[in-house]
C-alpha cells in the first residue's frame, strides 16, 4: 500500500513540474523573439511551435509541450535542453 501510494504521489509530482515548466518556456520564446535574427521561415516556425506548445500546454499534455518549446528554443540559441 505504501509503494502505491508513493507511485501516485510522484505521478502528480512529476506532471506538476511539466506544467510549470512550460510556462517559463513560453515566457523564454517569447522574450528572445524580438531579438531573434531568424528568416522569415525559422520565424513562422518558432512561431508556430510556440503556439503548438501552448495549445499542448493547455491540453494537459506536458510532455509533448515541453518537447515542442523545446524545438523552438533550439531555433532561438536559448538553450533548450
Amino acid at each position: 500500500m505504501k509503494r502505491t501510494t508513493l507511485f501516485v504521489a510522484l505521478a502528480f509530482a512529476s506532471a506538476s513540474a511539466f506544467a510549470f515548466h512550460c510556462p517559463k518556456d513560453m515566457k523564454a520564446i517569447d522574450d528572445a523573439l524580438p531579438k531573434a535574427k531568424l528568416s522569415a521561415a525559422q520565424l513562422a516556425e518558432v512561431t508556430k511551435q510556440r503556439a503548438d506548445g501552448e495549445a499542448l500546454h493547455k491540453a494537459g499534455k506536458h510532455q509533448e509541450s515541453v518537447d515542442m518549446l523545446a524545438k523552438a528554443m533550439k531555433t532561438l540559441g536559448i538553450g533548450a535542453k
